[in-house]
């Protein structure tokens, strides 16, 4: 079979490398001059900035992503964060840190039991179709887990807890009672991407650089390959790592019901903006490797200081830290103005030097389609599949999601060939 992959981000480069792993043809067109997507390393100042993501790989060494990496045999090091996740809280005027498993401690004894109740209930009663807030809200008013769960929702999925639903937060939930904590991949996003090309382009796939698909080809409602830079390719299928709407918008629509209730779907996604801030320090700011979560900040919902264990991402004897938020509002400047304000009231501002801010939205967010609102990986289209953070796996987070749908895809090619 021969798959031809539009976009080199990390689904795109995943799905290539267990393809080529299973003797499949392979080329990926990337428009960049480089491929990775938001998971490349920035080199600024000798510290190991990202495109994107915060080096950092939600459930580590034990997770979708990491499963995936060994199996096509990309070599690549995860370490385990410790702890994984704490809590920064109010405590007599000041603020402590409590574990991530201690987060109803601040609840009353009746709060708790009743979180005991919701959760025992998930697992007999199918929850309805409501947001994460709506589920718990009702019957916990403690403003406190409406903090917490905006913060970690915010740090996780670049969402408000009335933005998920509780499906989808319920499968998260699992996930990380199943595969545990993140881990940081030693050299960052970078060390990913190379030990995938690595995979990709000895097992004979081909990567084109600064190559534009303009058009998918479909003869009798089946993909059957692309148009890039003047010169048409033909391929058994076509997978595309730019989401539902993006690939959509590359090929002539069937005039038939099922596209139109695809179309209107479509119009329905919601992407999952935010905004990174990046610190360089003299000194640990955190001390320890995992994420602070933030629920009393403005905006800013977690923290991490990955140099904590891989201490090439930042000169020698600095530091590297990175924050996250949820965009709340259209006006950038002051979204920005209040994460850095979070910031100065977390740290010394004289202990640090804000190195670079980054805004994900519009054709560059987060994620496509909001956890939870993923379409899926297949379209009305035969032969043309979505991989990438369009198109995630249930209760997958970040790049996790993305692993679980290029799982689901290569389960779904199976089938394809057979048929």
């Amino acid at each position: 079979m021969k798959a031809l992959i539009i976009g080199g981000g990390l689904g795109g480069l995943l799905t290539a490398a267990r393809l080529v792993k299973a003797g499949h043809r392979v080329e990926i067109f990337e428009r960049l001059p480089v491929v990775g997507g938001r998971f490349i390393n920035l080199d600024y100042k000798g510290y190991k900035l990202t495109s994107g993501a915060l080096h950092m790989i939600p459930h580590g060494s034990r997770g979708p992503l990491a499963s995936m990496l060994r199996q096509v045999g990309a070599d690549v090091k995860i370490v385990t964060s410790s702890p994984p996740v704490m809590l920064r809280i109010p405590d007599n005027g000041s603020f402590r840190e409590i574990s991530f498993e201690k987060f109803s401690s601040p609840l009353s004894w009746t709060d708790k039991l009743k979180l005991f109740y919701l959760n025992t209930k998930s697992r007999f009663v199918k929850p309805d179709d409501e947001s994460f807030k709506d589920w718990f809200f009702p019957f916990i008013k403690d403003p406190w887990l409406i903090k917490f769960a905006n913060a970690y929702c915010g740090w996780a999925l670049s969402m408000r807890c009335d933005d998920v639903s509780v499906r989808e937060m319920l499968a998260i939930i699992d996930n990380m009672r199943r595969y545990g904590g993140p881990g940081v991949p030693m050299g960052g996003c970078g060390a990913i991407i190379n030990a995938l090309e690595q995979v990709i382009l000895p097992g004979g796939g081909i990567i084109h650089t600064n190559s534009q698909v303009d058009q998918i080809l479909i003869v009798d409602n089946r993909a059957v390959g692309v148009e890039a830079g003047g010169e048409t390719i033909l391929g058994d299928v076509v997978i595309s790592d730019i989401g539902h709407q993006l690939t959509a918008q590359l090929y002539d629509h069937p005039d038939t019901d099922k596209f139109k209730e695809y179309t209107a779907a479509l119009n329905s996604a919601r992407p999952a903006p935010g905004i990174k801030i990046c610190l360089g320090a003299n000194r640990p700011l955190i001390g320890h490797s995992g994420v602070l979560l933030t629920p009393y900040a403005r905006r800013v919902n977690g923290i991490n200081e990955v140099t904590n264990i891989d201490p090439s991402l930042a000169p020698p004897g600095k530091h590297l830290i990175m924050s996250h938020q949820a965009l709340q509002s259209d006006d950038i400047q002051s979204e920005i103005e209040l994460g850095l304000k979070d910031l100065e009231d977390i740290f010394h501002k004289d202990d640090y030097e804000v190195l670079m801010v980054q805004t994900y939205r519009d054709g560059w967010p987060v994620n496509r389609a909001g956890s939870g609102s993923d379409m899926g990986n297949t379209t009305p289209i035969r032969g043309l599949y979505i991989v990438g953070d369009g198109a995630k796996g249930k209760g997958g987070i970040e790049v996790e999601g993305v692993a679980l749908g290029v799982e689901n895809t290569i389960t779904l090619l199976q089938n394809f060939k057979t048929n």
